[in-house]
């Protein structure tokens, strides 16, 4: 029995020698050749042709911005190294010694002239005290220059990294100045009498001056009123409704306060909630704004004040899902605007909220890629379609659990951690490249998805810097292979910087615009060529 099984077990295990042996070698074999089998086929890339044409110009692109509203306030006063890194992600032009960008180098910043909500605590009836905002005004009348100290050290830390323009904009009059001493709303009802128009108005001339006294930053721009057609009467925030005439009283009394008090900040209307306030006639108390604001025969018409800035602004929340009715809106928008002679439109306000017709899910933070594809998706509708000179995101610093942050923190208003988003990223493949007074010029694409819309390109002229920037979106699971064609315009080298699920504007070797141009799925490519 012992000898038996001797030899059963020897050619047993002389068979699975040799069968160990004949997998390693197909194992090797397959390695070094990547055979792979008759019956897969490899994907293919797609193929597009791209025409640029520089001789064909629309709008000239104004600034890209985003607002210090509400976390400011806190990581204004955390740790030197910490504040100074996320000001770094939002402002910086600087790159690495490999050619990464530091940051998106943001050319606005959005400064939030708080109410005084703060001051009251929980008797401001806000209920998250991050949404509480100080207010430089006292009871008596006095003006106190060391408030808002945390929003101060990031307008002071944006002017340091060579951010040129500077919006102050306002969600609530002083509650000193409203009609139920609130910085929100009571039933939906405005919240400023026509008779403290003129005292809001001074309110914001001394503002303007009080920061520019104590930092050197004159506001370029400032804006009154914010999302006027929402009640704004549930204790989540600071905010007040208006309407239409109410808009162009206030305005009016700030022309005046501004011109008074010598100085030279530009008035920015209206702030719409939604795009189609700004030009559908179907609410002709609080929308239609375009031609109630700008149209001369208007009982509200506000065009000729001297320091009324020629733009009406809106923000793009609920109206960026569907594509194909996301850009029809922006059609119908820019049309409305070109009915004024030199009126711009400014999209002053977004991140991604609701549910977007299935599309994105406001809720949850995100990190990822995917939410960082929608929003250059947005992005491009508005400037391409919307025609936009202007685009600025809403919480730069966001301690919540939405896709409303282009940087996340920890909810600690001494110290914390921080996470810069892929929207922040995304956002800088426009931002960071596109600068002050590039145009964009004509871009038309062959052989792109239509159906799903999973690829769009945007291209942009600056003479100021002697470069072509071309962004480009793909959306797609597969890759795209991108031919160029230029018209009107002579290019050297090209450089091109990726945000995707591994990189964040990483620099890709040096091209040209001969050469076939890979664009990874799902990934944004901005290419800068230099202009011979």
């Amino acid at each position: 029995m012992i000898r038996t099984s001797f030899k059963v077990s020897k050619s047993f295990l002389l068979r699975r020698w040799l069968m160990a042996y004949t997998f390693l070698f197909l194992l090797f074999s397959c390695t070094k050749a990547q055979v792979v089998p008759d019956n897969v086929q490899t994907p293919t890339n797609k193929q597009v042709n791209i025409s640029i044409d520089a001789a064909k110009t629309f709008q000239t692109i104004e600034h890209f911005g985003a607002s210090d509203a509400w976390s400011c306030q806190f990581v204004g006063n955390w740790p030197e190294s910490k504040k100074n890194g996320i000001a770094d992600l939002l402002f910086s032009q600087d790159t690495t010694a490999n050619g990464q960008p530091k940051g998106v180098g943001l050319s606005l910043w959005r400064f939030n002239i708080g109410a005084g909500s703060a001051a009251v605590g929980d008797d401001s009836g806000i209920r998250d005290e991050w949404r509480r905002v100080e207010s430089f005004l006292d009871n008596d009348g006095s003006y106190h220059w060391d408030r808002q100290a945390g929003q101060i050290w990031f307008l002071n830390a944006a002017k340091q990294r060579n951010v040129k323009n500077f919006l102050a904009f306002t969600n609530s009059p002083p509650i000193q100045f409203t009609v139920n001493k609130k910085a929100y709303a009571s039933n939906g009802k405005s919240n400023l009498s026509a008779d403290k128009f003129d005292t809001f108005a001074d309110f914001l001339a001394t503002v303007i001056k009080g920061v520019k006294d104590k930092t050197g930053i004159l506001f370029n721009y400032v804006s009154p009123v914010n999302e006027p057609q929402w009640e704004w009467s549930d204790g989540g925030q600071e905010g007040t409704p208006f309407n239409n005439t109410e808009i162009a009283g206030i305005t009016r009394s700030l022309s005046a306060s501004l011109l008074k008090a010598n100085l030279s900040t530009k008035i920015n209307i209206a702030e719409a909630g939604e795009l189609n306030f700004l030009y559908a006639k179907d609410n002709l108390v609080k929308g239609y704004q375009i031609t109630d604001f700008f149209e001369a025969s208007s009982s509200n018409y506000v065009g000729n004040l001297p320091n009324l800035e020629k733009a009406i602004s809106g923000h793009s929340y609920f109206t960026s899902s569907p594509f194909i009715q996301a850009r029809d809106k922006r059609k119908l928008l820019s049309e409305s605007v070109a009915t004024i002679p030199n009126l711009k439109y400014w999209m002053s306000e977004y991140c991604i909220l609701g549910d977007n017709a299935g599309e994105m899910d406001g809720n949850k933070k995100d990190l990822g890629i995917d939410p960082a594809l929608y929003v250059a998706r947005t992005i491009h509708n508005d400037l391409v379609n919307g025609n936009a000179t202007a685009w600025h995101w809403w919480l730069s610093i966001s301690p919540y659990d939405y896709k409303d942050g282009l940087i996340y923190i920890d909810k600690n208003k001494t110290d914390g951690n921080f996470s810069a988003s892929k929207m922040l990223w995304a956002f800088g493949n426009f931002s960071r490249f596109v600068r002050p007074n590039a145009e964009r010029i004509a871009t038309t694409v062959e052989n792109e998805n239509t159906q799903n819309n999973l690829f769009q390109v945007s291209s942009y002229k600056d003479l100021a810097q002697k470069q072509l920037i071309t962004v480009v979106i793909n959306s797609d699971i597969n890759p795209v292979d991108v031919n160029l064609t230029l018209s009107n315009v002579k290019v050297s080298t090209v450089k091109a910087y990726i945000t995707s699920k591994d990189a964040d504007l990483k620099p890709l070797p040096s091209t040209s615009t001969k050469q076939k141009i890979t664009v990874p799925a799902r990934s944004i490519i901005t290419l800068v060529g230099n202009l011979e």
